[in-house]
């Protein structure tokens, strides 16, 4: 396991430092940083801050990403999933959330609403050519495997 330094930075006194729930989680969890609870009905979206700023290295990114319990529990996930934070940004992290579920959904302060990986980064060399070479799957889209194991 490779280990980095990512400095953070709390912009307001609500904001928690995330941390891994358990030894080998792959995510850190990230908080809401809020003053008060907030409402998020059914087929809303908000953005959802958490009072940090980062310094994440060159080489790598911060990937935030949902939580599986609020999407399966209560249909609470997110909108850009997974959401990018790039080396050189120094913003406030937010998480953009949205409710499919059918009832409202309350996110009170301090609730853990995403999880943060941090992850290597590859920049990769475009080349433009003529061609393609040619593979089985050729240009087969979505699907067009087909669903169960018969097809």
């Amino acid at each position: 396991m490779t280990v980095v330094t990512v400095q953070i930075q709390r912009l307001r006194d609500e904001a928690s430092v995330p941390r891994y729930m358990t030894e080998h989680a792959a995510g850190l969890d990230l908080c809401a940083a809020l003053e008060e609870p907030v409402t998020l009905l059914p087929t809303r979206r908000a953005f959802v801050p958490t009072g940090l700023a980062m310094a994440i290295p060159i080489g790598y990114e911060g990937q935030v990403r949902p939580r599986s319990g609020l999407a399966l529990k209560q249909g609470v996930t997110l909108v850009n999933s997974p959401g990018t934070i790039d080396a050189d940004y120094r913003g406030e992290i937010g998480v953009i959330m949205i409710n499919h579920g059918e009832t409202p959904f309350i996110i009170n302060p301090g609730d853990r609403i995403a999880q943060l990986l941090i992850a290597p980064v590859t920049h990769a060399n475009l080349m433009v050519v003529d061609r393609l070479d040619i593979t089985e799957r050729g240009r087969g889209g979505f699907g067009h495997t087909g669903v169960n194991n018969e097809e």
